[in-house]
Order: structure tokens, then C-alpha cells, then sequence
């Protein structure tokens, strides 16, 4: 929460009375262009201190729940290519094997909307609402998938200590340009087995490989580098540089609106979403 009293160097972890005396948060920044207080702060309030305090004093340690998924925000990119009708909830790109969700069934690709009737609208709040759910309960998880919202029930785990978090190389020739308008300037090459190992590609990950990325390509402007890898175009999985390339023509002729690719960066997955009227829009104006 944010406070107007004075928190200087020193002051953080401190308490934050009211003017009765009770202690309503802890001290915990303080916005400053100087280093030295200006009458803006932040404090955690006290609700959510007082569990972390009550397992320190009977446990000494702190349990936080797990659900074991890796999210990533919906932009309105993303909500539009899943067909998504309001922007929320937490996009799943990845699921930790063997863990709760993975258990639940809970999939790469779901869009969490919902746990034990909170609304998630914003990626952010997720963690906080699984964080603060009791170990072993089976929690009521709502996400939105194929179309369609439907509610899954995985138990929540503790978080472990390694719980993954919420993340240019030379061109090569001989791979096809995308030829197109709207969808130039991307170059793909084949993911071999010396490629794998160079980018440290996991064995399970399968699609071609981004090499380069000009300068004035609409795709220039999105979280894509040379060195990842496309595994899939709209939810279909690409296997060879020709099949991408397909797979985004067809995209930009048949007016869908959006282009969704998942992206493996150095063993992590997460999507890219951008608008076939943006780059159609960036290509006239380049």
C-alpha cells in the first residue's frame, strides 16, 4: 500500500502505525529521486504479513503454495488468437513435470482465469492468490481452453526452494526468406542436432530456428531473437523452415487478425502474439 509517511534509509522492514498505534503494514520502499524520502512509500499490508509471521513463529520457516506452471501476461494479441473474449487471467506457457498442475491435467496453452472463485486479471495476482492457498488443498482452478472455460482441481503443493520463475548469431544461408508482404524479413533454418546443442535446446522441443531478423521486419518490433526456436504458428507445431514459413502466409492471406507463436528461448517456452493488421499496417509504411 502506498503511505505518505517518511521512510529513509534505514526505515524499511519497520512498522507502519495508524494513528491509533496499531500496526497496519511494513515498511518496505519508498519512490525517491535523490535517495532521501519525498513523502511517497510503500508498505506490505499487515494481512499479508501476518501469515508469514505466524508460520516463522511456529515453524520457523515459510511455506508458500505451488501450483507448478510458468506464466506469461495476455495482451490483447494474446487473448484475440485464443479466442479469449474479455483480457485476463494468466497465460500458461509451461508446466513443471510431475507437478500439481501437470497432475490436474492443466496444459500448455490454458489461460487461468480463476482460483477458488478469485478472478485473476492480471498475470501478477496469480502467484499471490496460489502463494496464500493451503498446502494439500484441492483448489478450484477455472482456465479458458479450445474455446471454453472449464475447471480443473489440483492439489497444491509447496514450493520448492528450485521453483523455476516468470524469461546474435551469424546468419546462415539456405534458409527460405518469407516472401509475402507482411510477413518479410525473418530468416529460418532447420533445428539440427549441432544447432541443439549450441542454443541448449532440450531434446523434447521440435521446430526450426530463428537465424536472423531484419531490421525493418514487422517481426522486429516483438520479444523474438535470433537463436529461438518457433515450435508452433496459431497452436499448430512447425517442423521445418518451409512449414513456418507456410504456416505464416497462410496467417497473413486469410485475415484472421493474429499470429500466435510459442517460442523455446534457452530451454523456456512462452508466446508471442502480434496483429496481421499491425504488420500488414507497418509493411505499407516501411
Amino acid at each position: 500500500m502506498q503511505i505518505d509517511a517518511a521512510i529513509n534509509r534505514g526505515n524499511s522492514g519497520g512498522p507502519t502505525f495508524d494513528l491509533n498505534g496499531n500496526v497496519i503494514g511494513i515498511n518496505t520502499a519508498i519512490y525517491s529521486p535523490n535517495g532521501g524520502s519525498v513523502g511517497i512509500g510503500f508498505a506490505i499490508p499487515a494481512n499479508l504479513a501476518r501469515p508469514v509471521v505466524e508460520q516463522l513463529k511456529a515453524n520457523g520457516r515459510v511455506a508458500r503454495g505451488w501450483l507448478g506452471v510458468q506464466i506469461q501476461q495476455v495482451t490483447p494479441e494474446i487473448a484475440e488468437s485464443f479466442g479469449l473474449p474479455k483480457l485476463e487471467g494468466a497465460l500458461v506457457a509451461g508446466v513443471s513435470a510431475d507437478g500439481p498442475a501437470a497432475r490436474a491435467g492443466l496444459a500448455q496453452g490454458d489461460i487461468i482465469l480463476s482460483v477458488n472463485g478469485h478472478d485473476i486479471s492480471r498475470m501478477r495476482e496469480l502467484p499471490l492468490v496460489v502463494a496464500q492457498t493451503a498446502i494439500g488443498e484441492a483448489a478450484a482452478v477455472t482456465v479458458w481452453r479450445r474455446n471454453a472455460e472449464t475447471t480443473l482441481r489440483p492439489v497444491i503443493g509447496e514450493m520448492p526452494e528450485s521453483a523455476e520463475t516468470l524469461e546474435t548469431r551469424q546468419s546462415e544461408s539456405g534458409s527460405p526468406r518469407l516472401g509475402r508482404p507482411g510477413v518479410v524479413g525473418l530468416k529460418l533454418a532447420p533445428l539440427t542436432q549441432q544447432r541443439r546443442q549450441r542454443l541448449g535446446v532440450p531434446n523434447k522441443v521440435n521446430g526450426v530456428v530463428v537465424t536472423a531478423i531484419d531490421e525493418d521486419s514487422p517481426f522486429a518490433d516483438l520479444d523474438l531473437l535470433p537463436g529461438d526456436v518457433i515450435e508452433a504458428i496459431n497452436q499448430r507445431p512447425v517442423t521445418s523452415p518451409g512449414d513456418a514459413t507456410s504456416r505464416l502466409q497462410e496467417a497473413a492471406s486469410s485475415g484472421s487478425g493474429s499470429v500466435l507463436m510459442l517460442i523455446n528461448r534457452h530451454g523456456t517456452d512462452h508466446y508471442l502474439a502480434t496483429s496481421i493488421d499491425i504488420i500488414g499496417q507497418n509493411r505499407r509504411n516501411g
